[in-house]
């Protein structure tokens, strides 16, 4: 929802109702991750995606409905062998999607979370997708320090389900999760297939994560470029003023001379598990006092470019330096996937794809050489890689 929170924002603040489809679960090769929604206003008019063509006409169609209705609804998209060209994914993947209308003013829960993912606020929207009738559609609007809405507006309330459901939101949010929860009437984490259950769906809108980039080198200029394309905000960090320039780098959000280590001890409130750290600089008077910080940090992802025998002679002075195997096993280096890299925008492709595969839990293999799922479980651990390289010689 977060693509398309400008837009909804606009209708909602003309007072005009609309239907919300998101995607609450996905399995197979489904084409789009959960949170991923189109939105259909009383017009007519729609913005977003929920499966990249392969179901958006009987979507829309659903959203028109349920604005109609005023009810929401859980619909179940999978392929057909029996007529390839009926309402499905032909891909063989399988797609819930929870569509919701929305009338401005009326439910407090929606209307601070779409206010809230609008203006870029933190925020988890937890709505109640599976469940007794009086709730689903039940959204609770769930930030760091408060919650908006409820459950229910009658006697039905359950005040130990609604506290857990702003828990989990919450503890989610701080993840930047999202998912769904199963939980009991009251309030208790149960197994999917238990009775009196409610199925609640986790969407947590948080700032795009950051890609810190070190050293303003040419290289760089192409990692910025699809670290942006990438969805991340991307800063480029140097101690040579005269390299790193805002002219140089358009493409970055910030760039910022300072000396790497110093610049990344001013960040610790800012970085979290989604950062990701490229350090381009190929210097060991700015490369080691940097990763001796960072591989100390609970960041995603920590890659180094260089040679095999500048990541040997790295290795060696940060072992100096104290750091164990495990902290130093968490270092890509030399920093990519052996594609065959040249030229500096070809190595940031190569350093995307690992990027990508880490995150994701991808083999880096090609598809073709296996029958496996295309899409990985976001919960498997990330694979080596296949290989990796230097577009450098030292």
């Amino acid at each position: 929802m977060q693509d398309i929170a400008e837009q909804l924002q606009a209708w909602h603040a003309s007072g005009r109702s609309f239907a919300v489809a998101t995607v609450v679960g996905v399995s197979g090769s489904a084409p789009r991750d959960p949170g991923a929604a189109l939105a259909v206003d009383a017009a007519g008019e729609a913005v977003g995606s929920v499966s990249g063509g392969c179901v958006e006409g009987a979507v829309y169609e659903l959203c028109l409905a349920a604005i109609e209705s005023g009810e929401p609804v859980l619909e179940r998209f999978g392929y057909s062998d029996e007529d390839a060209f009926a309402v499905g994914l032909t891909c063989g993947g399988v797609l819930d999607v929870f569509v919701q209308p929305v009338v401005p003013g009326a439910d407090a829960g929606l209307d601070a979370g779409l206010a809230r993912i609008a203006a870029g606020t933190p925020v988890a929207l937890a709505r109640v997708v599976e469940g007794p009738a009086a709730l689903v559609g039940a959204c609770l609007a769930v930030t760091a320090g408060e919650a908006f809405g409820a459950l229910s507006t009658g006697p039905s309330t359950v005040g130990a389900l609604e506290r857990a459901v702003v828990a989990e939101a919450r503890a989610m949010l701080d993840a930047g999760r999202t998912g769904r929860v199963v939980l009991g009437l009251d309030g208790r984490p149960c197994d999917e297939q238990g009775r009196g259950t409610v199925t609640v769906f986790v969407e947590s809108s948080v700032p795009a994560p950051r890609m810190i980039v070190f050293g303003a080198i040419d290289f760089a200029a192409a990692v910025v470029r699809i670290g942006r394309f990438l969805g991340y905000r991307v800063t480029v960090c140097d101690a040579r003023p005269v390299f790193a320039t805002a002219r140089r780098f358009p493409d970055a959000d910030e760039v910022v001379v300072d000396w790497p280590h110093r610049y990344l001890d001013s960040q610790l409130g800012r970085i979290d598990g989604r950062t990701v750290l490229c350090v381009l600089t190929h210097d060991a008077k700015f490369d080691i006092p940097l990763l001796e910080r960072a591989l100390r940090l609970p960041v995603g992802y920590v890659g180094a470019m260089g040679s095999r025998r500048t990541h040997r002679e790295r290795q060696a002075k940060l072992r100096e330096a104290g750091l164990s195997d495990a902290e130093l096993a968490r270092l890509r280096s030399p920093i990519g996937l052996d594609l065959g890299s040249r030229t500096p925008e070809e190595t940031a492709v190569s350093v995307a794809a690992e990027i990508v595969a880490h995150r994701r839990g991808g083999s880096c293999l090609p598809l073709s050489a296996g029958n496996g799922p295309i899409h990985h479980d976001l919960a498997t651990p990330a694979k080596e890689p296949a290989g990796s390289r230097s577009p450098h010689a030292a």
